[in-house]
């Protein structure tokens, strides 16, 4: 029974693979996937950390005319911290870019190879080098972003989390001393809890194929036996939500939050949490449900739906954007 079962997770995790990879390759097929034809420029393989690995490159996408430095957009792929990139993703930094958007569009290493912390610390250093960096690129720093989807969406949540709380983490640290914190911040469809897979379960019946998924993204990022364990320190920014839930106040305040999320998705209960959490600390929180709508919807940018949540995401982003400018 237990091979049958290994077995149904492997055919699930590559026919997911196959299918994210394959929709990338066949929509950069099409004429309008040439950002020249969006008026963008891309800036491709640029090293963000001092390594030699294939994960320490980002992609700079920004519009070919510029009048002076543009908002700036970090954005964090998903994948189960286990597949995909930002070639995969080309199509997300492509939406900001021609909307008036400085873009960096990272890689970071992938679980189970390299579990947690590996993918945080990885984007903790590529915000230090955006920090440093994207003025060079026609990026104005002062109006930063951050935006990713699923397993992105919780890295750029931790990520907002270590630019806002004193954490013991060097890695957390390298964000909090760029002593910058984002404006915005754009979680989509987050996997915001790592730990305690049961917890969907708990709320409804959800078909054997989700949990597989679920377990997958558990055990391969933090391992069986943190998946199960409660207020494990050792993991605590796999788990972003526990943080902004608890009681223990950011000693900056938070970016505004904007999130969206399917309501056929099971993780829309992560982002049903994470509002009031964000509320409770202050923040300016936002939640946008799109009524049948899958995981990931946004990213089939033809459709009714993710034309709209790319609306209502960046509609926001811009009225808070203008709001902090009127105030220098």
């Amino acid at each position: 029974m237990e091979s049958l079962v290994e077995a149904r997770k492997t055919v699930g995790k590559w026919a997911l693979t196959s299918f994210f990879e394959g929709l990338s390759a066949a929509g950069k097929l099409h004429p309008q996937s040439d950002p020249k034809k969006h008026g963008v420029e891309v800036i491709s393989n640029i090293r963000y950390r001092d390594t030699k690995s294939k994960f320490h490159l980002l992609d700079v996408y920004r519009p070919i005319k510029r009048d002076g430095p543009l908002p700036v957009v970090l954005y964090v792929h998903g994948g189960a911290f286990r597949i995909l990139s930002k070639d995969t993703h080309w199509i997300m930094a492509l939406g900001f870019a021609r909307r008036g958007y400085v873009v960096a569009n990272i890689n970071y290493r992938l679980a189970p190879e390299e579990p947690f912390p590996a993918a945080l610390e990885d984007s903790c250093h590529a915000f230090q080098w955006v920090v440093e960096h994207i003025g060079e690129y026609g990026g104005d720093l002062s109006q930063l972003v951050l935006a990713g989807e699923s397993a992105g969406a919780n890295l750029v949540t931790a990520l907002s989390i270590c630019a806002t709380y004193a954490r013991p983490e060097p890695y957390a640290q390298l964000v909090f001393n760029t002593n910058v914190v984002p404006k915005v911040v754009l979680p989509a469809c987050g996997v915001l809890q790592v730990s305690d897979v049961d917890r969907f379960s708990r709320i409804k019946e959800i078909p054997s194929w989700v949990v597989d998924r679920l377990e997958e993204v558990a055990f391969g990022y933090i391992g069986r036996e943190a998946t199960s364990k409660v207020g494990d320190t050792e993991t605590e920014l796999a788990n972003p939500l526990l943080i902004l839930e608890s009681d223990v106040q950011p000693v900056r305040p938070l970016p505004a939050y904007f999130a969206t999320c399917g309501t056929k998705d099971i993780l829309i209960y992560d982002t049903k949490r994470l509002i009031p959490a964000l509320q409770k600390h202050g923040a300016v929180a936002e939640a946008v449900y799109y009524p049948g709508e899958i995981h990931a919807f946004h990213a089939l940018l033809f459709r009714k739906a993710a034309k709209k949540c790319w609306a209502d995401q960046l509609r926001f982003t811009k009225k808070v954007l203008k709001a902090d400018r009127a105030k220098l």
